[in-house]
């Protein structure tokens, strides 16, 4: 019976990395496919909604917790067949990564020091870092279809992946279970390197502070020339990224507010893109401060930031 697995009052700001939010009404580890189909019929009954928790890296929970039903990924199996991986959602991507590695398969290394984030959660939100995204090794991903209350499977193209973005992130009804990744054999020194910058990359550009990671998207240069042409000449037409755009971070320090605090939140000062939570934030705090961010970027440069944090159970 799924009713003997669901906890009740589960505190979630532990299975975050902003150390923020409160407790889960009703709570479900995921380890087998039979659990999902169970666990949205048993809340369908009780008139629960469902949330899902991946690694809990890139949003907010609220202080007053979530009333429904929150489930975490538990599907942890990570096994390389070829210059194929087969991992569960629930699989962190840092064990993903370390296991393409040990193997010399090249494909995740862009990945190397990003915390506690999972396959599901990285598929989701098409996670990306210098250039390369999950979408450039994505073969196949299984998924369970709430609405049709079967498991299917989406090649690459039909996941719809673009920049943050994915077709499960679109539409609520498909949860991701498992995805086979395609990658690439290569001498082990040119893995290791890549490894090695990214994770350097991260130590010196990323704060140690928790936080959820980049809160607000990049922005297209288009949009920030025909809306400020005279700002996007000066400061950041020749700013634009490996991707193709330009970076919120560099919005939000050109507009004066790094290191502006709200209680216990504050703009990092080695990254303006990350609002850091400095021992006692709360989601009320990082929620003003996102409003006093894109009012501030709106103000004096006409452009509005979109975030990429998202705000589960709110």
């Amino acid at each position: 019976m799924i009713k003997e697995k669901i906890k009740e009052n589960i505190f979630l700001a532990p299975l975050t990395t902003y150390r923020i939010g409160g407790p889960a009404r009703y709570y479900l580890e995921i380890k087998e496919k039979n659990d999902i189909e169970e666990a949205f019929a048993w809340a369908k009954k009780e008139k629960i909604k469902v949330y899902i928790l991946g690694g809990g890296s890139n949003l907010i929970i609220p202080d007053a917790g979530v009333d429904g039903l929150v489930m975490v990924m538990k599907n942890e199996l990570a096994v390389i067949r070829g210059e194929r991986l087969e991992c569960g959602a629930g699989a962190t991507l840092a064990r993903a990564c370390s296991l393409a590695v040990s193997n010399n398969l090249s494909g995740l290394e862009w990945s190397s020091g990003i915390p506690r984030a999972t396959i599901g959660g990285a598929i989701r939100g098409n996670a990306e870092a210098f250039g390369t995204s999950m979408a450039d090794t994505i073969e196949t991903v299984e998924f369970f279809s709430i609405k049709n209350k079967k498991f299917d499977i989406f090649s690459n193209r039909m996941c719809k992946l673009g920049y943050r973005q994915s077709i499960f992130k679109e539409n609520n009804n498909y949860l991701i279970w498992s995805a086979v990744l395609r990658l690439k054999v290569k001498p082990a020194k040119d893995i290791q390197v890549l490894v090695e910058k990214s994770i350097n990359f991260r130590k010196k550009r990323y704060p140690n502070l928790p936080s959820a990671g980049s809160v607000f998207k990049n922005l297209e240069p288009e949009y920030v020339k025909n809306n400020n042409e005279i700002l996007f000449n000066r400061e950041f037409k020749a700013h634009i990224g490996r991707e193709g755009k330009i970076s919120a971070g560099l919005i939000i320090d050109k507009a004066g507010i790094k290191g502006k605090s709200i209680g216990g939140i504050k703009i990092s000062l080695e990254h303006a893109n990350f609002i850091v939570n400095t021992g006692k934030g709360t989601a009320e705090e990082v929620i003003m401060m996102i409003s006093y961010i894109k009012q501030q970027v709106r103000t004096k440069f006409g452009l509005q930031l979109q975030e990429e944090i998202e705000f589960f159970g709110f």
